[in-house]
């Protein structure tokens, strides 16, 4: 590691420009000229023992330590120092969260769990238009990238001819997934029709590039981390008379930065439906994907609007490059968070679901038990909110080995609630009992009073209008 930084040694009899002239202004010490000047990172320590303490630090910190120097800042940078954290055990998780503003803004922001500390990302760049020279260097340049901005239900009336200013409709419907420590937002709509751009966020170069693009175009898609691979499958895409479900499904390397056609979802349950005509009125769609037990697990539903069937799932098995059907347990209980997409999340190997019952002041967390193939209710009562206006009323993460429970309250807080679920497998509660719906408070931390010894606010975020769009958790 001593190759870390390729400077010069300096010069036999020439000293440290750290100089101190005359009067006021003499005084002080030219702390940067000392630095810039300096072969080393911490002039009595050889660098690899400098960066062996840089690695240590906390990441809230980083962005300070950029400002000492700019032989600081590249040390900062580099994939070398955050190699060397993954080797000495010392990564951090944090949670990503997504919003959107007023006028289709969509901003990122960071949670450090430990310290408490929100991050703001850079701003994801804009549109440029067609007729708009491009500024900036190129390679940095890129379209902009919003979340579902309708929600899916709106999009797919166009499947009946219903276009709802469909040619109108800003940017939306993109995916996003993590692998390899970056963030990744993943194709949606422009200017009506589905794009196959990807972008990706490095959080060491605090950075957005755009990467390259899907085989497919595709908005409304579904993304899982599977072998340190980004997965991608189903999606719309907009045909003559509306939106078009798609069974494709692709893998993305980060190491190689390929992507790679896997095999289509069969969505076998479709090809028995009794007439054409039905087969024509129902499409299939994937509706949510969750990497379970080495395999991804996609459940689907058919679509007619203004209604949803689930009609279970399918699994693909990577090492036999197939689909196969998901069990029907599975498939049949997912918890829908509302139409067209299903939540889940892996903890600790297992995987849970927020079903949000009639309302979400009476929701419930479940658990998958694969040995007898049923969603069992693990916490009877979810202290979250339902907003009606809401894309997302709630998301989940699996964050430092715990279910978090990601929703804003009354207040335009953003909650963040971290479930005791060892607390709660050693309870005799029923879960058949439910909160009252007029039981929950306008303060944050007063949601957690209907079961304090299962639920923690580790912190609550004044976020204005903004709605939640979508959250990850990066270990770096």
């Amino acid at each position: 590691m001593g190759s870390f930084l390729s400077v010069p040694a300096a010069k036999s009899g020439e000293g440290v420009h750290c100089e101190t002239s005359r009067g006021d202004a003499n005084k002080k010490i030219r702390i940067s000229s000392y630095f810039d000047d300096n072969p080393r990172l911490i002039p009595s320590l050889p660098d690899e023992v400098s960066i062996q303490i840089l690695a240590r630090l906390p990441r809230i910190h980083y962005l300070n330590v950029k400002l000492v120097s700019r032989r600081w800042m590249i040390a900062v940078m580099s994939g070398e120092l955050f190699q060397l954290r993954r080797q000495l055990g010392v990564t951090e998780e944090w949670l990503y969260v997504m919003t959107k503003t007023g006028g289709d803004k969509y901003l990122w922001q960071a949670l450090d769990p430990r310290s408490g500390k929100w991050q703001r990302l850079p701003p994801m760049p804009h549109v440029v238009d067609e007729e708009e020279p491009k500024r900036g260097l190129p390679g940095f340049w890129m379209w902009g990238v919003v979340g579902s901005s309708i929600k899916l239900a709106d999009f797919i009336r166009g499947w009946l001819g219903r276009r709802d200013n469909l040619d109108q409709m800003p940017f939306c419907g993109c995916a996003v997934g993590v692998v390899n420590g970056c963030l990744y937002v993943l194709g949606g709509f422009s200017r009506a029709s589905a794009i196959n751009c990807v972008w990706r966020y490095d959080p060491c170069l605090n950075l957005w590039q755009e990467v390259s693009s899907m085989t497919s175009a595709r908005a409304f898609c579904k993304t899982g981390i599977l072998n340190d691979k980004l997965y991608v499958v189903g999606g719309v895409v907009r045909g003559r008379n509306g939106l078009i479900p798609l069974r494709t499904a692709e893998v993305f390397d980060p190491l190689t930065s390929l992507w790679t056609e896997l095999p289509s979802m069969p969505f076998v349950k479709t090809q028995v439906l009794p007439t054409a005509f039905l087969a024509d009125m129902l499409k299939p769609i994937a509706t949510g994907l969750v990497s379970y037990r080495g395999r991804l697990c996609v459940p689907q539903s058919l679509y007619s609007w203004p209604f949803f069937f689930d009609i279970g799932g399918e699994i693909y098995d990577p090492e036999t490059s197939s689909w196969v059907e998901m069990p029907h347990g599975m498939g049949d209980g997912w918890p829908a968070r509302q139409a067209g997409t299903k939540l889940g999340t892996v903890v600790n190997g297992d995987l849970y679901a927020l079903d949000p019952a009639s309302c979400l002041d009476n929701g419930k967390i479940k658990k998958y038990d694969n040995q007898e193939d049923v969603w069992r209710v693990v916490i009877e009562n979810v202290p979250v909110r339902y907003l009606t206006d809401s894309e997302s009323p709630f998301l989940l993460a699996g964050l430092l080995g715990k279910l978090h429970v990601i929703m804003k309250d009354a207040n335009h807080h953003i909650v963040i609630l971290e479930a005791d679920l060892q607390r709660r497998t050693g309870s005799n509660v029923s879960t058949s009992s439910t909160a009252p719906a007029d039981s929950m408070t306008d303060n944050p931390v007063s949601l957690v009073e209907e079961e304090p010894e299962f639920w923690k606010v580790i912190d609550a975020k004044d976020s204005g209008v903004a709605e939640l769009v979508s959250c990850q958790v990066l270990d770096i």
